[in-house]
């Protein structure tokens, strides 16, 4: 990596859209530049089902500036991810493309886990105090995800429908808020806690951090009313629609507190709650309900209160992609190895023993190594192929007739933590073209793909059926083989031992006219 790389991330909320710019230096991100602009883009979602004209209009405004500071910061590379209102939004793809048009930019929908995961990795990447064990918070506009960590590592969660704007939009339709919209409102939220039973439990939580502007908010709203006995740390700017919040990181805003605030904020009116300290007018539109959710949350749990911290989704793309491509640091080992146990859970619950598996991986990965000055991948594959080559079997648990068909399907849209949802289609497009189907530009499943990755994959879907053809009795062991590379032919030549090679040697042949539409290469096997 060089000396230094500029990332910058970009978050689409429901509520607002977030920019921030890092350098990475001396293994560590030093933060250059952040925006941030409150465009509701999830308001017309929960309400209609569609991104409204306008707030796309606003959310293309503010990205457009955001372009415009990545540009001169010269980043290296960018990011931009989706939450809530996309993910259900039905003109979703209008956005998308209006995005491409304006500003260049692919932008990633993620999952509610996909979300929460990352605010994770964004939280205990930067701050000591989260690494034991703990709950983490974030309610944005759409949705709220419940973390439990424990030694920096995600033990259990959720992602509800708990948004501060999706609950304003769908419950609270007078100002001042009626006492029975107010009602209808908690009881769903009571009822959307109970799916986090299973992650926080009934043991004693020692720290709860909360993150995003509505926590920021309600902590600083409820600060006059707080009296710490802990030394307050460093004061940490934290803006509440262009004001100063005052609010101190990792200062506890107590249970009571917030139940207070939330009653106190239902009865208030929009003037009124304008001029609540560090709440302001545009957090004031969504406020009411964003604290009726924290305050059920803190009692259901019988949790004492929550430490607001800065960090959110931005600062976990910016500690992902640090990790990505600094090899060097511990937390890019940490995250290889959560991608590859995601992958590991994937077999696991769709009964492939990984052991089993191991020998086909490990040809795929010998195969992609020996045959690189043919094939001429680029290095990320290496993984995506490692990891179809794990989980090319998970389809069988359907139905074994046609399980290529279900193991794509299954890949593509499981949760597969470090894997964007691009990433996804192309390692369950590798798995899938197997047997006798071969990938064609008007697939399904290859139309989700970018024109100029289509024989990247068709490359490596190859090399994963070369490596499976080498795996005709599973229950024998594996056999061991060497290529040989010539100008016109690849040679892969069989070290049989005692053992018979007889249907090795059929399959892998059989896939020698492919190899040669594929690669321009004739392949021949032989045994030693």
């Amino acid at each position: 990596m060089p000396e230094t790389t500029t990332y910058a991330a970009v978050d689409i909320g429901s509520n607002s859209v977030r920019l921030k710019i890092a350098a990475a230096r001396n293994h560590r991100l030093k933060p250059l530049h952040e925006d941030r602009e409150i465009t509701r883009l999830g308001e017309s979602v929960f309400e209609s089902g569609v991104v409204s004209p306008d707030s796309m209009a606003a959310t293309i405004r503010a990205l457009r500036r955001f372009r415009r500071a990545v540009q001169a910061h010269a980043a290296d590379r960018v990011r931009v991810v989706a939450t809530s209102a996309l993910r259900d939004a039905r003109n979703q793809q209008a956005f998308l493309s209006w995005v491409y048009s304006a500003t260049g930019w692919r932008v990633e929908i993620i999952s509610g886990l996909e979300e929460g995961r990352l605010i994770h990795l964004g939280v205990v990447s930067n701050e000591p105090a989260a690494r034991g064990r703990c709950i983490l918070i974030d309610l944005g506009g759409g949705s709220c995800e419940v973390t439990l960590s424990e030694n920096s590592a995600i033990r259990q969660m959720v992602s509800l429908p708990l948004g501060a704007v999706r609950l304003t939009r769908e419950f609270l339709k007078h100002d001042p808020p009626k006492r029975d919209e107010v009602l209808r409102m908690q009881e769903f939220i009571r009822r959307e806690l109970r799916r986090a039973d299973a992650v926080i439990g009934s043991e004693r939580i020692p720290a709860v951090f909360a993150t995003s502007g509505t926590a920021a908010a309600l902590a600083a709203a409820a600060l006059p009313h707080v009296k710490t006995r802990a030394a307050r740390k460093a004061p940490v700017e934290s803006k509440a629609e262009g004001r100063t919040a005052g609010v101190h990181a990792w200062e506890r805003t107590p249970t009571m507190a917030v139940a207070r605030l939330a009653d106190k904020l239902r009865h208030m009116s929009l003037a009124q709650r304008n001029t609540v300290p560090g709440i302001g007018p545009k957090r004031s539109e969504i406020i009411v309900a964003g604290a009726n959710v924290y305050a059920a949350l803190l009692e259901r749990f019988d949790l004492p209160g929550f430490r607001y911290s800065p960090m959110g989704l931005r600062d976990g793309i910016l500690s992902l992609m640090l990790a990505e491509g600094d090899t060097h640091t511990s937390a890019h080992q940490h995250f290889e190895q959560e991608r590859w146990a995601s992958v590991l859970a994937l077999c696991h619950h769709y009964g492939v023993d990984p052991k089993k598996q191991k020998a086909v991986v490990e040809h795929a990965v010998q195969f992609f190594d020996d045959l690189r000055p043919v094939h001429g991948l680029p290095a990320e594959y290496r993984l995506w192929l490692e990891a179809a080559a794990m989980m090319h079997s998970v389809g069988k648990f359907m139905n074994y007739q046609g399980h290529h068909r279900h193991t794509q399907y299954i890949i593509a849209n499981s949760e597969l933590y470090g894997f964007t949802p691009e990433q996804r289609v192309v390692v369950s497009a590798i798995a899938r073209y197997l047997g006798k189907s071969r990938p064609s530009p008007t697939d399904r499943i290859m139309r989700m793909i970018p024109i100029e990755q289509h024989m990247h994959v068709k490359r490596a879907s190859l090399l994963l059926r070369l490596a499976v053809a080498l795996h005709q009795d599973p229950a024998s062991s594996a056999l061991q083989f060497r290529v040989k590379i010539a100008p016109k032919r690849v040679s892969v030549v069989l070290d049989a031992g005692r053992r018979r090679t007889d249907l090795e040697l059929w399959s892998l042949r059989k896939e020698a006219p492919y190899f040669r539409e594929v690669f321009t290469r004739d392949l021949l096997v032989d045994v030693a």
